[in-house]
């Protein structure tokens, strides 16, 4: 019988089956960090139960970390205790922890592909939503609570019922200026944040195939935000040349015995979806967000649609509009900026920069723009500075920060003020996401950095060389 990719890993991981109920699946990858985990640990302890196997999960902080000035105390109290604790309770149960100061520390969707512990076909979970970012590999992944934390800890299962299957299509080749981001925000402006709800998605066709690892972990991030329970993308040569020799990697004889199971990691031909769907990637320019939810995103040359032509309430629709300070039919092309951010478990890869660079490069940035460009650890901190990319956007009137999910969630010091305008390339908008009031534009690193030199929405398309075409 025909298999899915998702059926394949997902049946070889099913240690029992509830009739009537959820399937109990084994896990083989547990990310944590210092937000959903403290209260997780306070679980085991008050049961007096240990951690099954401390060597299957990985501790960083990311969420509450400053992006400046590191190596001082963390001044606010709340950041500093959940800090303390993820340091305490994963010495105590004998859990690789990479805090605050440590050279492996950084977002944890971006350090778990670094080190090779993301690997095709695993099983993997964390209590972050993102976690559908290591689906790029062909892996399981998906975001829990923190009662399911403490669920994996101490039996390394969890219980889920199995998700239906979901197959999104896109063909063809992308054009000038359009990125992964924008192809992840096209396809959620066009199913809506709950179009893909109770589905697991695998992303095929031409346009997948030909994209980066970190390109494909892009997009599969953003999977959550139009309801996916998480998303994949099938193992193919690109993926094993980014797993291989990696720390956590299988060695030596054990590399050839993975590496000949990756190859096995495809839908098989003739298998069933419960929904499918076909874009063609050409149509596909690049992208930025109008409302306060990831699904109103618009072509960046288009005017903000009507009420009419937007799915959901008329007055949600005005509330969100009210909120951004946009009116219906108004161009985005020229809509003020204060603020920009490249960073995050969305985009605050290597590539990401070296897109941000190349079109910065020989300009400035605009006067009234505040920019924060936040590498996702300090492997892409160290890559920035060695292929001279620090030194373009020195030049160019920027300043790195240290690695940290930073503006993404207003967890940490960095919050854009209220009423302010940030593009932004992390993955989500909602009100108050970046700070109490602020205003989220969503978009790729290209259209950041078409904003940063220029203080207001722009093309990027009309700043790129042929080059960088």
């Amino acid at each position: 019988m025909s298999s899915t990719l998702f059926d394949k890993v997902w049946d070889s991981h099913v240690i029992r089956k509830i009739e009537g109920g959820p399937d109990v699946v084994f896990i083989d990858r547990h990310l944590i960090h210092e937000v959903t985990s403290p209260v997780a640990f306070l679980g085991l302890k008050s049961r007096g139960v240990k951690v099954l196997y401390p060597e299957r999960t990985f501790a960083t902080a990311d969420h509450n970390t400053p992006t400046i000035n590191q190596h001082l105390p963390v001044q606010d109290p709340l950041s500093a205790n959940q800090l303390k604790a993820l340091e305490s309770n994963t010495a105590e149960y004998g859990i690789s922890h990479w805090g605050l100061g440590h050279q492996k520390n950084g977002i944890v969707h971006v350090v778990g592909p670094e080190y090779g512990i993301t690997q095709p076909g695993a099983t993997i979970v964390c209590g972050d939503s993102h976690t559908s970012t290591h689906g790029a590999f062909g892996a399981i992944a998906f975001g829990i609570g923190t009662s399911e934390v403490e669920m994996v800890l101490a039996s390394q299962c969890i219980m889920q019922p199995k998700p239906k299957k979901m197959r999104i299509n896109v063909t063809g080749k992308l054009g000038k200026g359009v990125t992964p981001k924008d192809v992840a925000l096209f396809i959620i402006s066009q199913l809506t944040t709950s179009g893909a709800t109770g589905y697991f998605v695998e992303y095929a066709g031409e346009v997948f195939e030909n994209m980066t690892m970190e390109g494909r972990m892009t997009v599969c991030n953003l999977s959550i935000e139009m309801g996916a329970r998480g998303g994949m993308i099938a193992p193919d040569e690109t993926t094993i040349n980014y797993v291989r020799g990696r720390e956590f990697s299988p060695k030596g004889e054990a590399w050839e015995k993975a590496e000949a199971y990756y190859r096995t990691l495809k839908t098989d031909e003739g298998a069933v979806f419960d929904k499918e769907y076909t874009f063609d990637g050409s149509a596909i320019e690049p992208m930025i967000t109008y409302g306060t939810n990831p699904g109103m995103g618009i072509g960046i040359s288009n005017d903000i649609p009507d009420a009419e032509q937007v799915e959901g309430g008329v007055a949600t629709y005005e509330k969100s509009l009210d909120y951004m300070g946009f009116h219906e039919g108004d161009h985005m092309i020229g809509k003020p900026v204060d603020y920009v951010f490249v960073g995050s478990c969305t985009n605050g890869r290597i590539e990401d920069f070296r897109a941000f660079a190349s079109l910065v490069k020989g300009r400035h940035k605009a006067d009234n723009v505040t920019a924060w460009l936040v590498p996702g650890s300090h492997i892409v901190e160290s890559q920035i500075k060695e292929e001279g990319i620090l030194d373009i956007l020195t030049e160019a009137g920027f300043t790195l920060r240290q690695p940290g999910c930073s503006a993404c969630l207003a967890m940490n010091d960095d919050k854009v003020p209220a009423g302010k305008y940030a593009v932004s390339t992390s993955n989500r908008n909602f009100e108050g996401r970046q700070g109490p009031g602020a205003r989220t534009m969503l978009a790729s690193p290209l259209v950041a950095a078409a904003a940063a030199v220029t203080g207001v929405v722009t093309d990027p398309r009309t700043l790129l060389t042929e080059e960088y075409a």
